[in-house]
């Protein structure tokens, strides 16, 4: 029982800070929605290029996610420490985006955000083109919202 609520409260605690950071990013400045799109459209690239495909985060099998958010979490504990806050705030959109996968009761925070970073402004793509550039990565995606996470498929997905 006790192992029960442990549980639970550990879940609760990952739907708080989806929901936290959809609510950072509903009430920031234009230019701070943008540096997190474009962070989050720089690790999409990033891990194209390793052969992961985020935007199909949904297909993935249980146990890859599950590591996926292993080391996204060790990633970006070291890019806090570096102060390359852009950077994991970014990563972190993505954790969110895959603990929705394993926990749909975060997926409305994580459509949410990716509704919010869908709007983001149009200096988006500059900021883009330079962290790729900057990485060596070629620059040919836009920003999308990842399967299963588009206000349309709210009702129809398994997220």
């Amino acid at each position: 029982m006790f192992n029960t609520w442990k549980i639970e409260k550990a879940k609760l605690a990952l739907i708080g800070e989806a929901q936290g950071l959809a609510d950072k990013l509903a009430q920031a400045k234009p230019h701070i929605v943008d540096s997190h799109a474009a962070a989050a459209r720089f690790w999409a690239a990033y891990y194209l290029a390793a052969g992961q495909d985020l935007q199909k985060l949904i297909d993935w099998p249980p146990a890859t996610v599950a590591r996926f958010c292993t080391t996204a979490q060790a990633k970006i504990a070291v890019l806090r420490k570096q102060r390359e806050y852009d950077s994991s705030d970014g990563l972190a959109i993505w954790l969110h985006t895959a603990r929705a996968v394993i926990e749909p009761r975060i997926a409305p925070a994580a459509r949410e955000i990716w509704q919010l970073l869908l709007a983001a402004g149009p200096n988006v793509e500059a900021m883009t083109r330079d962290l790729l550039q900057d990485a060596g990565l070629p620059f040919d995606q836009t920003l999308q919202i990842p399967e299963g996470f588009s206000l349309e498929s709210a009702g129809h997905s398994p997220v």
